[in-house]
């Protein structure tokens, strides 16, 4: 089980679904999918089970609008039929319901942002956050937040992503998880020792990655910038861009990775649960400028604690563009300091392999006295 399934919806928990399911033969269930009719897509013409979402007017831009329906909506999925639920959550996924009979071990991606994290972002940044919709909107995020407590209690075993989420799992829902890194596929990244002077970002273009505060720095600095990703601030850093700074908008894969080959640090200023794109960076051998929060304190070597040869990135610490500024300007006295072939290992320890033995043996350690999964008796 998963949230959505859309075109625009490609991110980490996308991949750490694909990944899953090439472990696991299993049904597939979504709040919404648009992927099945996707020739591009790796589940086309699968057969995935949806709720009366699907037929909502514009779902397939996005069910966040819909947001009062969503725990309705997943928990009308009636999932008897299974024994073993595999759920993949960071909104609502995990609030199926299911039996005393079923295991429910759900990989949290995150708890529910918005209400929880990034509520006061989400009030602020909204035209639902004035007024009388305001009081309205807070209202429906306090029942939100009940009900995501209360959903909780569903699953058996959580997965985290990371530390950084498993203490944002025990604050939210005073549950214990196992933390299992999201897969990268770091054999299908290029890798380079040679650099282009270029520093290069890419995210979707939602508020809290903080692309915007990027571009201030860069705008201040002149040095020159590629950013690749789409999303609703895209007009917004148009508007500010000066111009050594390039706006690429959403790029195929195979771009994306010949951007972050060739460039000469990878920047990111957003607190990320985990951060596959700060990986992915270092898997092609590119050390990254990294806000120190979250899960890039795990994936990130910084140059001023790490042991000799073995520094992949440089953190700063505010997220202002005067602190950014300050991480760059040290990222290059310190440009000696950074070996590829040690980012390169670095992200090795997130590799796909990795991801699948360790998550092939939870469900093994946690199925009871199931020895495989097999499609008759498991669902994700």
């Amino acid at each position: 089980m998963h949230e959505w399934l859309t075109p625009k919806a490609t991110g980490g928990s996308e991949l750490v679904v694909r990944e899953i399911l090439n472990q696991v033969d299993a049904e597939l269930y979504a709040l919404i999918d648009f992927e099945s009719s996707n020739p591009e897509s790796y589940l086309y013409k699968r057969q995935i089970g949806t709720t009366f979402l699907q037929s909502f007017p514009n779902a397939r831009s996005g069910v966040q609008k819909y947001l009062p329906f969503l725990p309705l909506a997943v928990e009308q999925l009636d999932l008897r039929e299974y024994d073993i639920i595999l759920s993949s959550s960071h909104a609502v996924a995990k609030g199926v319901l299911t039996t005393p009979e079923q295991l429910h071990i759900c990989y949290c991606h995150s708890p529910m942002r918005y209400a929880w994290d990034l509520t006061f972002d989400y009030l602020h940044s909204s035209k639902l956050g004035n007024g009388v919709m305001g009081w309205a909107t807070r209202y429906l995020l306090h029942r939100l937040r009940q009900w995501d407590v209360i959903s909780a209690n569903r699953v058996d075993y959580f997965i985290a992503n990371s530390q950084h989420t498993a203490r944002r799992i025990w604050r939210c829902y005073r549950r214990d998880s196992t933390v299992i890194y999201p897969p990268i596929n770091t054999e299908i990244l290029p890798f380079s020792a040679e650099k282009e002077d270029f520093y290069l970002t890419v995210s979707r273009l939602v508020s809290y990655k903080q692309v915007s505060l990027i571009v201030q720095a860069f705008n201040q600095i002149q040095k020159p910038l590629v950013i690749i990703g789409t999303g609703p601030e895209m007009t917004k850093i148009q508007q500010i861009a000066k111009s050594n700074i390039q706006l690429l908008g959403w790029q195929p894969d195979h771009v994306v990775q010949k951007y972050m080959n060739s460039a000469k640090g990878f920047v990111y200023a957003a607190c990320e649960d985990f951060g596959m794109a700060l990986v992915e960076a270092q898997a092609c051998g590119t050390p990254v400028i990294a806000y120190g929060a979250g899960g890039a304190l795990e994936t990130v070597r910084d140059v001023r604690s790490a042991k000799a040869n073995t520094a992949t990135g440089i953190f700063f610490h505010q997220q202002t563009a005067t602190a950014l500024i300050e991480a760059i300007e040290s990222f290059e006295a310190c440009q000696g300091k950074f070996d590829p072939e040690s980012a390169r290992l670095q992200a090795a320890q997130f590799d796909t392999k990795v991801f699948a033995q360790r998550y092939q043996e939870f469900l093994h350690n946690h199925s009871q006295k199931k020895h495989s999964v097999s499609k008759n008796s498991d669902f994700f």
